[in-house]
């Protein structure tokens, strides 16, 4: 008796393609024999060995016009099982209609509605102007560096002419539904402190280690003026904010030698109102500030601040709001806290919208019993279906002719 979409939804989360070595192979398999079963064309773009880029297609009937970009992420992120209460490659389901696996929220549930909302307009009759591409891309739980960084940088991309995407956002414990416009820039910064070495019994001058204590205060001081804005300020979000938290801290050799280097990494996420370049003048200012000897180098470094227009004179904008408000669905815009494969998308030049319709469900995503309920998840089928007849009927715009 179970909805058939629920049925798929269910087949698509017991694919483990959980990091370190996802199951890419046996998730385009799957996605690949839905897309037949729709009728969709299938194109597989392989971006480097290994990792391969699913594209299906429905064309509209004028192809010339700008299309409409699908985008989802076929891996998920490690989980530890002994905090479980299913197996979370199980896709159990509870007797309430709550869905539980790893990917449930992030975001296979995404992946499914975009297809299931497909089928069930071309079970319709309908056809649209706008083509429909989906794209279904590998690693953007470690970064999207082998999948949709190095994806928009291809022809093939290119061919796909995209006027507008969606990708994932997040789920909503409230009423509302969180839509997200733009993303914190990622930094990655490693702060290396040389100083004196020495034996372990003497006050050495001139440590590692008391530069270090300069650098971590500078920075973790930082960090609680914008945790303290935050808690301030009821109207901001934590895309609002800049987020800084040291993840790693690294030296020393012995217990008894002073070492002459100490290094501390620091996992920083900027909004798009930041002035980027006076950010780091900030950061090279604390390390100086630490003494001499302290340097700083990035293992990541996004300056791309796209947003993409929330305007009602945004023609795209509009006919997203449109259906929303059409389906009383309540809106939150926010900036995403973390980063997904939309930022790769809008520095491409297209505008993204980040949206999981997923209201009144606890956010969950890398969390232990990640699930989504099944009503939510077939409510978004049909938010979906609305969002995408509308979309793919958007007028020509003035640069299409």
């Amino acid at each position: 008796s179970e909805n058939p979409s629920v049925t798929l939804f269910r087949e698509y989360l017991r694919i483990d393609t959980v990091h370190p070595k996802p199951d890419y192979d046996a998730a385009v398999r799957f996605l690949e024999r839905v897309g037949t079963d729709l009728g969709l064309a299938c194109q597989k773009v392989e971006v480097c060995q290994g990792r391969v880029v699913l594209v299906l297609t429905w064309q509209g009937t004028n192809p010339h016009l700008r299309s409409i970009l699908l985008n989802s992420h076929t891996d998920v992120v490690p989980v530890f099982e002994e905090h479980w209460t299913y197996p979370p490659f199980e896709a159990v389901k509870d007797s309430q209609g709550n869905i539980y696996a790893r990917g449930a929220q992030d975001m296979k549930c995404v992946s499914i509605q975009y297809l299931e909302a497909i089928r069930r307009l071309k079970t319709e009759g309908k056809s649209f102007a706008r083509t429909i591409h989906l794209t279904f891309v590998p690693d953007e739980e470690v970064g999207g560096h082998k999948g949709m960084e190095m994806f928009v940088q291809r022809p093939e991309f290119k061919a796909l002419n995209v006027g507008f995407a969606m990708d994932e956002g997040l789920a909503s414990p409230s009423d509302t539904f969180s839509v997200f416009y733009g993303e914190r820039s990622p930094w990655w910064i490693k702060v290396k402190c040389m100083g004196s070495p020495g034996h372990g019994s003497r006050f050495i001058s001139n440590t590692a280690a008391e530069k270090m204590h300069k650098v971590i205060n500078s920075f973790l001081a930082f960090r609680e003026s914008e945790k303290q804005r935050l808690k301030s300020d009821s109207s901001l979000t934590l895309g609002d904010v800049t987020s800084l938290n040291m993840t790693m801290l690294e030296g020393g050799v012995s217990f008894n030698v002073v070492p002459s280097e100490m290094a501390a990494s620091f996992d920083i996420r900027i909004p798009p109102t930041v002035d980027l370049k006076a950010f780091e003048e900030q950061v090279a200012t604390w390390c100086r500030g630490a003494g001499d000897g302290v340097t700083y180098e990035f293992h990541q470094k996004c300056m791309d601040q796209h947003i993409t227009s929330t305007e009602e004179s945004d023609p795209w904008w509009k006919a997203f709001s449109g259906v929303c408000r059409d389906m009383k669905l309540q809106l939150k815009l926010e900036i995403f806290p973390a980063a997904t494969d939309s930022r790769y998308i809008r520095a491409a030049g297209h505008p993204a919208i980040g949206f999981s319709p997923m209201n009144r469900t606890p956010v969950l995503l890398h969390d232990h019993n990640e699930f989504l309920n099944e009503q939510v998840f077939l409510r978004g089928i049909e938010i979906y279906a609305r969002l995408l007849t509308a979309l793919a009927s958007v007028p020509p715009l003035p640069a299409e002719g």
